[in-house]
């Protein structure tokens, strides 16, 4: 006996996604000229990141259209487990991202570059970036909250929004004091922020992979509300675990009163279970194995 699957969800993400790769595909061009113009290293790494985003959210968009689609025989969850595979990726590029920019800051502090960074069209264009992240945030920020997929797209996006106000402060100091290898810092600075966000990306897609109780949701709590339904005298088997960000799924086996179930009430008692992890724990899709006292399980293991 369970509730019903959880509904398909993306079509509302994508077309966001859709906005926040054109903003960002737009504002990648202007900084790979300007980078050109300039000599910025630091406006460079600025325009890889944004490729770099503009791929994920490639990903991104590729993911949430494969998790709307419906249930299938063989895939009797649907697919939403693609928006999680999308993230994964996501985190691969941002780790893969760091490590380049850092190396090529570094050089450029160990040799500078003969070539002299101009500091004025390296402002104006970061403050271009700027704005444009800004904008993509502000998209992505409500549908990052229950997407785990738009959380990627949605951490890279504020990346180049951090990135671009490092540019703007290199630029400044490029341009009132001539110190060019503020440029080659900032750059630095930009690798070294991406690094954390990679990390607690892959960290939350494993936690997913490896099917782990969600962050903030406790089994004792859930087990406590179930064995305060009346008619229910224990609870076993309980098993929590998300599909993808927002999309926990709950299974449990309730031991229910005799009484109970000689008088009809096991519907009752599902459905205030149901009606129970729904409305305290936020669970659409749970599932109930409803069991008479003595019960013994054929496949019962230690």
């Amino acid at each position: 006996m369970h509730d019903h699957a959880p509904g398909i969800r993306g079509s509302g993400n994508r077309r966001l996604l859709g906005i926040s790769l054109a903003i960002t595909a737009v504002v990648m061009v202007v900084q790979i000229v300007g980078a050109a113009l300039s000599g910025s290293l630091a406006l460079l790494a600025d325009a890889a990141h944004m490729f770099t985003d503009a791929a994920a959210l490639v990903i991104a968009l590729i993911a949430s259209a494969v998790a709307a689609r419906p249930a299938t025989d063989r895939r009797t969850f649907g697919f939403q487990r693609a928006e999680v595979f999308g993230a994964l990726a996501n985190g691969v590029i941002l780790i893969v991202l760091s490590v380049w920019v850092a190396v090529e800051g570094v050089q450029r502090l160990i040799n500078p570059s003969e070539v002299g960074v101009a500091g004025g069209l390296m402002l104006v264009v970061a403050i271009v970036g700027l704005v444009a992240n800004a904008v993509a945030m502000w998209l992505l920020s409500a549908a990052q909250r229950t997407s785990i997929n738009v959380r990627g797209a949605y951490l890279e996006v504020m990346g180049d929004l951090i990135g671009s106000a490092a540019v703007i402060t290199a630029a400044i100091i490029i341009v009132t004091t001539g110190w060019v290898q503020a440029d080659a810092i900032a750059s630095l600075f930009i690798a070294a922020m991406i690094i954390p966000r990679a990390v607690s990306l892959l960290r939350e897609v494993m936690s997913v992979l490896s099917e782990s109780t969600p962050k903030g949701m406790h089994v004792t709590e859930i087990r406590d509300h179930i064995l305060s339904t009346p008619g229910v005298v224990d609870c076993h088997d309980v098993h929590v675990w998300q599909l993808t960000r927002g999309a926990p799924v709950f299974t449990a086996h309730v031991v229910v009163d005799e009484e109970a179930l000689a008088d009809g009430r096991a519907g009752a008692i599902l459905q205030r279970l149901q009606s129970c992890l729904s409305e305290h724990f936020d669970v659409e899709h749970s599932t109930f194995q409803l069991e008479p006292a003595g019960h013994v399980e054929h496949d019962a293991h230690a």
